[in-house]
């Protein structure tokens, strides 16, 4: 077991798949979950405590160094966003983290604070920004970049060549065709085909 401990940021539905990851890497010991206030203290999720709020970062900062962010994004990033400011404000140690059955090339570069779920594929030459979500299943083909903060859900396929903006949200099996450019903030839907006619 590593001795390594990291808090995760965010209770919810997609902090399971991530407790998922974590354990299958082996990199870091989970110390806890950090919820909303107002939150039971009493609640287990996958066998992990709630061991402090939001509110709670400063004093958590004094014993743990290592921190992932782990609400998800669908609507919205805001959340994402205004965590991922608190936490390299307190100067938490942000890393990235991949699942061991991720395909991820020694040619690809992937920035802090993002997380690679299992049976993704980031391909040769790709890049992908801080505090991003590359869920499920999806691929990232040679030479996309994925700018900070945004989500590619699972099953997407981003094709060789685009560049996906900042903030961005890509629906579960959606395609973005090659060499497109997704503008910052885009929502793309579930099932969709982006292509340059669609900007």
């Amino acid at each position: 077991m590593p001795d390594k401990e990291i808090i995760l940021v965010g209770g919810g539905g997609h902090c399971r798949s991530c407790i998922d990851v974590i354990e299958e890497s082996g990199q870091y010991k989970i110390a806890g979950i950090v919820e909303r206030p107002g939150t039971d203290k009493s609640l287990k999720i996958l066998g992990y405590s709630v061991i402090g709020y939001d509110t709670d970062l400063l004093k958590l900062r004094l014993k743990y160094d290592n921190a992932v962010i782990t609400v998800g994004q669908i609507q919205s990033n805001r959340i994402r966003l205004s965590l991922f400011a608190q936490l390299k404000k307190l100067n938490f140690n942000l890393p990235v983290i991949i699942s061991p059955v991720a395909h991820v090339s020694k040619n690809a570069f992937i920035d802090e604070g993002s997380f690679v779920m299992h049976h993704a594929i980031i391909n040769a030459g790709a890049t992908i920004g801080k505090n991003c979500i590359i869920n499920s299943k999806c691929l990232i083909e040679h030479d996309v970049i994925v700018k900070d903060h945004s989500h590619i859900s699972t099953a997407a396929v981003v094709n060789g060549d685009c560049v996906v903006g900042r903030n961005c949200f890509i629906g579960s099996n959606a395609t973005i065709v090659n060499s497109c450019n997704v503008p910052d903030c885009s929502f793309v839907r579930a099932d969709s085909l982006f292509s340059k006619e669609s900007v």
